[in-house]
């Protein structure tokens, strides 16, 4: 495991400066794959959707800065992607982008005696995301959702 600070100061310096380049900052994940230190960087558009050449210049920009910062004492691999269409909703604001679509929680603490839910979402308060299943609504508190992800329907 690496520690909380080594992956504050990643997180600080590469929110940092997707955030000058217009994206924002999904998900960073560091580990240990086999011999390998991995560090895999999810960016993508406020309003979502990145293209590859997009990612392909980060990489290489991010790479650049983390040499720069001699942030790791070790060789490392560096993937930055998109999220693709089911990225995985995490803030307040990956919410309100999804607002009037559906989608699925699992949550840590059962809400309405059930730790999965799936619906429409209707509304994102301070503290909670209001669905909406069957005509029924249902206020989920954010702190107790582990993951959520929007429902990309075939047509």
């Amino acid at each position: 495991m690496y520690s909380d600070t080594i992956i504050a100061a990643l997180r600080e310096l590469i929110e940092g400066y997707l955030q000058g380049q217009g994206l924002v900052l999904v998900d960073l994940v560091l580990r240990r794959e086999g011999r390998n230190l991995v560090l895999r960087v999810l960016a993508d558009r406020p309003e979502g959707g990145i293209d590859i050449a997009t990612c392909t210049r980060l990489n290489s920009e991010l790479g650049l800065i983390l040499d720069e910062k001699k942030i790791f004492e070790e060789g490392y691999l560096l993937e930055v992607s998109s999220p693709g269409l089911d990225r995985p909703l995490k803030t307040r604001g990956d919410f309100l982008r999804c607002l009037k679509r559906e989608a699925v929680f699992f949550l840590s603490q059962p809400v309405r005696d059930r730790i999965e839910w799936q619906g429409v979402i209707k509304a994102v308060r301070e503290e909670t995301v209001l669905v909406e299943r069957s005509g029924e609504e249902i206020e989920i508190p954010l702190g107790v959702i582990n993951k959520a992800k929007q429902l990309i329907k075939n047509i």
